[in-house]
């Protein structure tokens, strides 16, 4: 089973969050920003993974702290997940357009953190979310997951289409570089030996 549960506790977040990469794509979120729990239900839906999510953070504040620190858990939920990623694709790439909108998420499960992230969003706030925080989300993301990211924004108007296309081209590439490779089960993708 491909499964790991995370607590996180800080001053200004406290999360806890349980992954499994083989599930049926279900989720339970509750984040205290509403478009954060449209976008993990989207997340697990499309990839899916099993997501059980219970935040409560300083959203008083702004969403600044709780949406990073989801990204930085669920970063490190799909890392303990994968464990030493023996089988796996390792690679992963979709295309998503939303109406007007297309974005293109492509990623590397690499052991190696960087991300590129080329979008433009109209809007600064949907509901509570700071919609700047879709940068930082990703990159807490790709940080802790130790995973190459590049997300490409092709065109777009509306800010919701761009985020939805965002995380649900994310889920997709992720489900293909999760999958188990029926041929290679017992080998990791990678000339070193290791990812």
């Amino acid at each position: 089973m491909r499964i790991s549960s995370i607590d996180r506790q800080t001053k200004e977040t406290c999360i806890q969050m349980t992954l499994q990469i083989d599930g049926n794509g279900i989720a339970k979120v509750d984040t205290g920003v509403g478009f954060m729990n449209h976008m993990l239900e989207l997340f697990a839906f499309h990839s899916g993974f099993d997501l059980e999510v219970k935040c409560q953070g300083d959203i008083e504040v702004g969403s600044h702290h709780t949406v990073e620190d989801l990204g930085i858990v669920l970063g490190e939920c799909i890392k303990e997940a994968l464990g030493d990623k023996k089988g796996i694709y390792r690679y992963g790439q979709m295309s998503v357009p939303m109406d007007e909108t297309l974005v293109t998420t492509t990623l590397d499960l690499s052991g190696r953190p960087y991300l590129v992230y080329n979008a433009t969003l109209p809007l600064g706030m949907l509901g509570n979310y700071e919609t700047e925080m879709t940068k930082e989300f990703f990159k807490a993301v790709s940080d802790h997951a130790l995973m190459t990211l590049h997300i490409n924004q092709a065109y777009g108007e509306n800010t919701h289409h761009i985020i939805e296309a965002m995380f649900k081209s994310f889920a997709r590439a992720l489900k293909q570089a999760v999958s188990i490779d029926e041929k290679n089960k017992d080998l990791i993708v990678s000339s070193k030996g290791m990812l």
